[in-house]
This record gives C-alpha cells, sequence and structure tokens, in this order.
C-alpha cells in the first residue's frame, strides 16, 4: 500500500466517521465482533434502522437485508459489506462474493486511481451552493497530478464570483480559463472551450455551468443549449455530464438530480462534503436510482480530499471501527 493510499483511507475513514457513528448507534454493528453472529430478528431490526438514519433509503435497505439473511458468509459483517458493495457497484457484485469464510470481509486498499471521462469534455452540473466551482479546480489538479492537460469554461456567466472564482483557481494550478462576458449567453462560452480545447489538443475541458433553481424550466433549456453546442465545435463532446451533489441536502438533492438527469442524462455523480453529514449512505440511492456511477468523492476541503470512488474503499472506511 502507498503512503497516499494510506493517507487518503485514512481521511476518507475520517470523513465518514459522523456516518459511522450513526450505524453504530442505531445497530450497535461496529465495535463488536460478529464474526459468527446469527441473523436474528431483533440485529435485522436494528440493522434496518440504522440504514434507514443513514439515508439508505427504503428499497435499498429491503434489498441489503434480504442479501444479508440470504448469504453464506459466516461473518454478519462480511454479508453486510458484499450487500452494500453491490448496491453501490451492482455489475460488480459477484466480484464480492466469497463463501469460504477465510478471507477478510474487505478488500485491500489500492492507490486510487484516476477516472478517465470518455472523451475530452466534462460538462459539470449542479444547483448553485454544491461547490460546483472549487470541485471543477480540484478535478483539474487530479488530473494534471496523472498527466493531463486541462482547460476551465467558465459557464456560469450569470453569477459573477463562479467566473473570477474559476480564474483565481486557473490563475494558481495555471491551467487556462476561457471567459464571456457577465450575463452573457453560457452556450457560447461553452462553444468557445470546446473549439479552443480542440485547437491546443487539450486533453481535458471541464465546464462550469449555472446552477439557478428559481426558474428550472430555463436552467434545464440553458443547460440543453450548451451540450448541443458544444457538440457543434467538437463532435461527439461532450462525452460526460457529471452532476455535483452535496451530501448534506441527502435526498433533497437525489430529487434534484433526477430532475436534471431528467432534462440532460447524467454520465456520473460527484458527491461533496461527506465529512459533513451522518447520512453517507446516501450514495446508494444515488447510484440505484439514478443508474449512474459515483465518479468522484470528498471527505474535506483540501485539493486530495476529493478522490475517485472505489466502492470496496467507502465500505471498509464505514465499517472500520
Amino acid at each position: 500500500m502507498t503512503g497516499e493510499g494510506t493517507n487518503w483511507m485514512t481521511r476518507l475513514r475520517g470523513g465518514l466517521q459522523k456516518t459511522r457513528i450513526q450505524l453504530s448507534t442505531n445497530a450497535g454493528l461496529l465495535g463488536r465482533d460478529l464474526r459468527g453472529y446469527g441473523r436474528n430478528a431483533d440485529l435485522l431490526d436494528d440493522l434496518e434502522a440504522a440504514l434507514l438514519a443513514a439515508d439508505v433509503g427504503g428499497p435499498a435497505t429491503a434489498d441489503i437485508l434480504s442479501s444479508v439473511q440470504s448469504s453464506r458468509r459466516a461473518d454478519l459483517m462480511a454479508a453486510l459489506s458484499d450487500a452494500l458493495i453491490e448496491q453501490l457497484e451492482p455489475k460488480k457484485a459477484t466480484e464480492a462474493e466469497d463463501t469460504s469464510g477465510l478471507t477478510p470481509w474487505f478488500q485491500p486498499t489500492v492507490q486510487p486511481s484516476p477516472v478517465q471521462p470518455a472523451g475530452h469534455v466534462v460538462m459539470i452540473i449542479g444547483v448553485n451552493g454544491v461547490g460546483k466551482t472549487t470541485t471543477i479546480a480540484k478535478l483539474g489538479q487530479h488530473y494534471m497530478e496523472h498527466g493531463q492537460s486541462v482547460m476551465f469554461a467558465a459557464g456560469d456567466t450569470f453569477r459573477a464570483a463562479a467566473g473570477a472564482q474559476l480564474e483565481v483557481w486557473g490563475d494558481r494550478l495555471g491551467v487556462p480559463v476561457i471567459q464571456g462576458r457577465e450575463g452573457g449567453d453560457p452556450a457560447a462560452v461553452a462553444f468557445d472551450g470546446a473549439s479552443s480545447r480542440r485547437a491546443r489538443g487539450t486533453d481535458l475541458l471541464l465546464v462550469d455551468t449555472a446552477g439557478r433553481l428559481h426558474n428550472q424550466t430555463n436552467l434545464m433549456q440553458e443547460l440543453n443549449k450548451v451540450h448541443r453546442v458544444i457538440g457543434k465545435a467538437d463532435a461527439g463532446e461532450p462525452a460526460e455530464v457529471w452532476m455535483v451533489l452535496d451530501a448534506v441536502t441527502g435526498q433533497n438533492g437525489l430529487q434534484q438530480a433526477k430532475k436534471f438527469n431528467e432534462a440532460i442524462p447524467l454520465t456520473g455523480v460527484v458527491v461533496t462534503k461527506l465529512d459533513g453529514t451522518a447520512k453517507g449512505g446516501i450514495l446508494i440511492p444515488i447510484v440505484r436510482e439514478l443508474g449512474v456511477p459515483i465518479k468522484f468523492i470528498g471527505v474535506g476541503e483540501q485539493a486530495h480530499d476529493l478522490q475517485p470512488f472505489n466502492a470496496h474503499e467507502f465500505v471498509e472506511a464505514l465499517l472500520a471501527e
């Protein structure tokens, strides 16, 4: 295990502390030796209450309990770990199974690997206040550290502070920032950004967008227009549309994400501020109900507190004593 990987797991465990305490308080699962512990009704009731309190949601909680009950694992914690990973990475569920009962319930931790976008342009969307602009800066730094060249497009032209903030981050990181005039057409900025990225041969363009919800119809139309004009400037782009969700908003944030997903199909979600909530289980209904993967998670304010999401690492950190 590398030093960087070790440090990330330490930060991840720290960032999930509130959710872990929530599980411990409601189910008493943590700090107890549950190897070989039977699946009695009282324990399962406590586990159900804990999962619901952590914002896992009713349908997913029912599936998790069913998986725990039917698991051939002798260790309840191993069965719970498998069930959680299955919800977070449904296609990889079979990889988590181990019927021998002899291996640890967690997977060995590895250094986070970069999430490589399918193309060259990623639209970053989400409501105001979730930290889109800061997240873009952190993503930019992440990809630069993994050898990628990066550009930003300040597409939130209606919030002057957003463009100024992104420009400050661009100066700090040495990243070119495509700007437009305040109150101007965000689609024009996105078009210029995509055209410039293509001309320069830059690996990745991250496009900031507005997140006003006071007039949702206009916002969704605007996002669709931005999406279309990027494709006119660079065929096949944007390859990705990632929504930034504040974990503290929980189910409210998920409902917002559903509205965005209806208007412009998402390819991934970035979940921030997991350190500020006891309801980190919200990641499960995000994957389940949106049908898209979690790309990155954030557990603090520092740049390296945003890392690629790994379901095994997440569950290991969540259930650690």
